[in-house]
């Protein structure tokens, strides 16, 4: 035969190895196939999870960023106190200017007035506190030492007036404590 004719020719049959053969190649080519989809979804699954996580910080941040915002006072009552969180009985004994007219000095934050024989006593805000007792021996509890930020409006809690620390952005406040 040397001349076969495509329309009219029939092929052969496969042989048992040649059908074999092809069989593993459809076989691999179907395990390539699922291994491709199978890395497709679990990259698409990982981005969605990730996506959802992000998601989800912003939306705690922002959780917590409006419950801070409506937690914080605009207005914070301040009561002079001692070192037994007792009461001053002048709220004066709170300002730069009269510990240093009496003899003592400021020193972050606290303020320190001579009792006599090298002694000091020291006095300080406390920012948010409740009092509670009667008379001169009344006690303040609660609250902090740490002064509230920089928007936050600061109050006497007895006399109700307007407390000014200084610090930056304030004029008139700079005066640094000393001995």
């Amino acid at each position: 035969m040397r001349y076969q004719d495509a329309d009219t020719t029939t092929p052969r049959e496969p042989t048992l190895a040649e059908k074999r053969a092809m069989r593993r190649a459809l076989e691999e080519q179907d395990e390539q196939e699922r291994a491709v989809v199978a890395e497709t979804e679990r990259k698409s699954l990982r981005r969605r999870r990730v996506m959802i996580g992000a998601g989800v910080t912003v939306g705690v941040v922002a959780t917590v960023a409006v419950w801070y915002s409506a937690v914080t006072p605009d207005e914070v009552s301040a009561y002079c106190v001692d070192d037994s969180s007792t009461l001053a009985t002048d709220e004066n004994i709170c300002s730069e200017d009269y510990v240093r007219s009496h003899g003592g000095y400021h020193s972050g934050g606290f303020y320190y007035i001579p009792i006599g024989g090298g002694q000091t006593r020291s006095y300080h805000y406390n920012y948010g506190g409740t009092v509670s007792g009667s008379g001169s021996g009344r006690k303040v509890s609660g609250g902090s030492t740490a002064a509230p930020s920089s928007g936050t409006t600061v109050k006497s809690g007895t006399s109700g007036k307007t407390i000014s620390r200084g610090g930056f952005g304030v004029s008139g406040g700079g005066k640094s404590g000393g001995s």
